[in-house]
């Protein structure tokens, strides 16, 4: 082992770099060199065009109207996920003070994360037939039904263009907040109780354990939260694909970049041009989780 320890850490390294390469790196390159060409998805040969495809996205209003929902996904859908899986999380974990020498959440706590945690099971298919019932437009969907019984006219949540993205983000956070219950109730159960314990006895309330310990003992947790799901916002395609009308609509209000992607490369054959889509797309993603870690960096608290 002393004589062979680089050999064999390379005979260990190389399956995985390879398979890597293979699979990640090199569907990146052809992606950025199919980028450059106008290839229908049938030539062997595609003719190469250099950044004509990126200079015609400069005038494509779709391609811009799915950059500004991404816009809007990375500033709602984040925010609304980690303030009410922190709250469940704080209530689930810490809000019953202390039982036994120890700090506690709500009587039947564990019950809760199951509940929580049931939408994160469901496929996404599964979750988009299921929100199509709810949110039908007449008295049979759900939520319409409920207004009904008020008195309140039938609203179109899917098929009127200022509510139809607001709709899917609603689904979305739905969806997301199970998991971020989990990931943040791991996080509470591994800061000390005797901080929490400390904090009591110094008489800081609820609220004060909350705002001045919880969040920032859990600062790298919500870190790691806020750029998955900023990368979940720079995707949405399943969603908006079952939920929105005609894929995308009405009148493009609710159309995202991979389901333009998708459409420009498989309904419309140009695989070029939704190749040089997907590039941006990837460039976006990069940069948001570079610029959110650089942003939210800050010195890790040690216990």
């Amino acid at each position: 082992m002393r004589h062979g320890r680089y050999r064999f850490i390379f005979g260990f390294l190389a399956a995985p770099v390879i398979l890597y390469v293979v699979f990640v790196i090199s569907p990146y390159l052809q992606a950025f060199y199919i980028s450059l060409t106008n290839w229908k998805g049938i030539s062997a040969n595609p003719q190469f065009i250099g950044l004509e495809n990126y200079t015609r996205l400069l005038d494509d209003e779709v391609f811009w109207a799915a950059v500004r929902h991404h816009g809007v996904l990375l500033l709602v859908m984040p925010l609304v996920t980690i303030v009410i899986a922190l709250f469940f999380s704080f209530l689930l974990n810490l809000s019953g003070g202390q039982r036994g020498g120890k700090m506690s959440g709500i009587w039947g706590s564990k019950v809760y994360r199951v509940i929580f945690f049931l939408p994160q099971v469901l496929a996404v298919a599964i979750v988009g037939v299921l929100f199509q019932a709810i949110y039908r437009p007449d008295e049979s969907g759900v939520i319409n039904g409920l207004l009904n019984l008020v008195g309140i006219e039938p609203v179109g949540w899917l098929i009127a263009p200022d509510l139809a993205l607001w709709s899917i983000i609603g689904v979305m956070v739905w969806q997301a907040v199970g998991f971020y219950v989990v990931l943040f109730s791991a996080g509470m159960s591994s800061i000390p109780k005797d901080v929490f314990e400390a904090a009591e006895l110094d008489g800081a309330n609820r609220s004060t354990l909350f705002f001045k310990i919880t969040l920032p003992l859990l600062w790298d947790t919500m870190q790691v939260a806020w750029v998955y799901l900023g990368i979940a916002a720079f995707d949405a395609f399943a969603l908006v694909q079952v939920l929105s009308v005609d894929r995308g609509g009405p009148d493009n209000s609710t159309t995202v970049l991979p389901l333009e992607i998708w459409r420009t490369a498989f309904n419309f054959s140009k695989f070029g041009y939704a190749s040089a889509m997907g590039v941006v797309l990837f460039f976006m993603t990069i940069t948001f989780a570079a610029l959110t870690l650089r942003v939210t960096r800050r010195e890790r608290i040690e216990f």
